[in-house]
């Protein structure tokens, strides 16, 4: 099977001859392995069985996959001044989704929060023509189709731009990555991921080690990010999938959720 796809994670792992016998994101306490017990697809079986759903998710460019497959992320193209950033990736792409971004002038990097959305990495920055890929250092271990094309940053702060800045939130993976984008178009937005989650309500977010099994994120680790975040001014954030979104009031919302959460924790 060339570059099995774990069809409960969307992980793409590296060129073998037979699948692994397990999935080491799913194995994880993180994650779960699908009911029906450890499966596997290629990029060929989901292109026969998926298309990629290309439009507006509230004032940005998302694109996902329909229908839906595994965790069911989708990524976002976001056009700063450091470049056109692709941020969080997919297990499929499609001609049709490199045209459309290359009508919007290409991508300049592909940057990913955390290791339950590496998915398809190295075949989006193939199609794309080898653009870089932006990691922290400290989720290597969970890259499983290693490649030149994957550069891995270090510490909690890295500045792309005067607009544009990744952060290591840490908490739900040690590496968690957020963006912060202060020059998006309604006053400065984050996008974080699974570091913290929009929740349904979308006028709060929530921290969680593990958000299919609710393991609680530790409350030192909730702290280092509300430090983290502090200073940072935004408008909106963005969650982990379509709609998951907060416009508007969103640095009240996640000041808020910190302090419910850390009050939650501690009673």
């Amino acid at each position: 099977m060339s570059f099995p796809i774990c069809e409960t994670c969307g992980t793409q792992y590296a060129d073998v001859p037979t699948p692994p016998t397990l999935c080491p994101v799913c194995q994880d306490e993180r994650q779960y392995v699908g009911w029906n017990g450890q499966t596997w697809t290629t990029h060929a079986a989901l292109a026969d069985r998926h298309t990629l759903r290309i439009e507006d998710d509230q004032g940005v460019l998302g694109i996902g996959l329909s229908p839906g497959f595994a965790i069911n992320q989708r990524a976002i193209l976001l056009p700063t001044d450091a470049g056109n950033i692709l941020w969080e990736c997919l297990s499929l792409v499609t001609d049709e989704a490199v045209a459309a971004l290359k009508a919007r002038g290409g991508v300049d990097y592909i940057a990913i929060s955390h290791p339950h959305f590496y998915a398809s990495m190295v075949e989006w920055s193939q199609a794309l023509g080898g653009v870089p890929i932006l990691l922290h250092e400290a989720d290597r271990e969970w890259v499983f189709r290693p490649s030149p094309l994957i550069r891995f940053w270090s510490g909690d702060v890295l500045r792309l731009s005067d607009s544009v800045t990744l952060l290591r939130c840490g908490g739900h993976f040690a590496g968690s990555t957020a963006i912060h984008w202060r020059d998006a178009p309604r006053g400065g937005a984050l996008f974080p991921g699974d570091a913290l989650q929009v929740v349904l309500d979308r006028r709060h977010v929530t921290f969680m080690y593990s958000y299919p099994n609710y393991i609680p994120m530790r409350p030192r680790d909730v702290q280092h990010m509300k430090s983290l975040l502090d200073g940072y001014a935004f408008s909106d954030v963005y969650g982990y999938t379509w709609g998951r979104n907060i416009i508007g009031g969103g640095r009240e919302a996640v000041d808020a959720s910190f302090a419910r959460y850390l009050q939650a924790v501690a009673a």
